[in-house]
């Protein structure tokens, strides 16, 4: 019985994947469940398992985009697995072959000698001097062909600048197609620098009083969470589902002529992955503690990792937050990432000197930007929003944590 395979629908609203690389070949035999190739949607990279045993053929190239529902691939349910590979047969002993007399090196020719170099080598003559002065052209840069090495008119008209001499490195170039999750992403930046009214504005949060926290509790944390870190993320999540609610208008969207708020907050955490920036949503992030934030978020990081993250699993987020500052940024200016109307870039912690109480002070300082979207969010909401994450992060004790640290960290 010959099986067609078709493709599935990775998520609602997606109607064509790409076939990213297949993991089997053309006349393979493969397990019921065996991986068989990766497929690229809009959203995420996907596995596409065999869905009985047998032997497979292609039905289509690495690269090629498919619609949901085509026949992709055939695998026939009647074809017998194939045996092992027979053991080698033992190597016959070669017989011996009488070693052929080795003749002697012949002596290698002598190089012929280069013609000596004479008082014209490298002269031009009147005409090509004049010639190549206009062109502003060194004359010993010129091969001369005239009689013996001379530089004639002929040669200083044929005669070009030098634009740099090749140094011999590699100067080859690759071609090859963006993932279609790539495209997407592409598609959808551009989308949000076109269609929105996006505008950065920027803080800076002096980290002593989160590492205090953190120096004090991470170990007993850990342990007490096997193996989950106290992070800064689960302390920036908290400032910002905090600021969410003192600010709604950030955490709402544009549909069309309407504003739809929201009265969760479902965060979106930017992290890297082997496809490139995924951003998969933390739901319900106003309600978790610190342990559930880290623990969530380590969930999400792996899944990304390991190219198991779904199109549910980065679906609906109200806001973003990234983190550029683990690749060393110092400041920039994060882009929307739509349909949200806000997103937070945090950036690398750097010692500066600051003023505390009227005195200079080298403290651990981060840059924060706040990119928002001005047709939902003016001014006053967006500064106010920032300044509200800036107070919760600099008294975390207080603001995050109801000034009891042990009870907030379940310790």
């Amino acid at each position: 019985m010959i099986l067609e395979m078709k493709v599935p629908s990775p998520g609602e609203s997606i109607t064509e994947v790409e076939i990213a690389t297949w993991l089997v070949k053309d006349g393979d035999y493969v397990e019921k469940d065996q991986a068989i190739a990766e497929v690229d949607s809009d959203k995420a990279t996907l596995e596409l398992p065999a869905e009985v045993a047998g032997i497979i053929t292609l039905k289509a190239e690495e690269g090629d985009a498919v619609k949901v529902g085509q026949v992709v691939c055939l695998i026939d349910t009647d074809a017998a697995k194939p045996d092992g590979a027979a053991p080698a047969a033992a190597p016959k002993a070669e017989e011996k072959k009488e070693e052929p007399k080795k003749e002697e090196p012949k002596a290698a020719p002598a190089p012929a000698a280069a013609p000596a170099a004479t008082y014209a080598t490298g002269t031009p003559s009147p005409a090509a001097k004049k010639i190549l002065d206009e062109k502003n052209i060194d004359p010993a840069t010129v091969s001369g062909t005239g009689k013996g090495g001379r530089v004639t008119k002929d040669d200083a008209v044929n005669a070009k600048a030098s634009m740099g001499t090749p140094t011999g490195g590699s100067r080859g170039s690759e071609r090859s197609k963006l993932s279609m999750l790539r495209r997407k992403v592409a598609e959808r930046l551009v989308s949000a620098k076109n269609e929105t009214a996006m505008l950065t504005t920027f803080n800076e949060v002096n980290m002593t009083p989160i590492n205090n926290v953190r120096n004090e509790y991470k170990d007993a944390f850990k342990a007490k969470h096997a193996g989950v870190g106290l992070g800064y993320m689960s302390f920036f999540t908290k400032a910002v589902t905090r600021a969410l609610k003192l600010f709604p208008d950030v955490n709402s969207m544009i549909e069309g002529d309407y504003k739809v708020a929201y009265d969760f907050a479902d965060i979106s955490i930017a992290v890297s992955g082997p496809k490139g920036l995924m951003v998969p949503v933390v739901r319900n992030a106003e309600t978790l503690s610190f342990r559930g934030i880290e623990a969530e978020i380590k969930r999400l990081a792996l899944r990304a990792r390991d190219g198991q993250i779904t199109v549910d699993d980065m679906t609906g987020g109200t806001f973003t937050i990234t983190n550029g500052g683990v690749f060393g940024s110092m400041l920039s200016t994060p882009i929307i990432n739509p349909p949200q109307s806000g997103i937070l870039g945090m950036h690398n912690i750097i010692e500066r000197p600051i003023a505390v109480n009227g005195k200079v002070e080298i403290h651990p300082m981060m840059y924060v930007a706040l990119s928002y979207d001005h047709r939902i969010i003016d001014g006053r909401e967006s500064v106010g929003f920032l300044v509200a994450v800036k107070e919760a992060l600099e008294n975390p004790v207080e603001l995050l944590m109801d000034n009891n640290p042990k009870k907030a960290l379940e310790l």
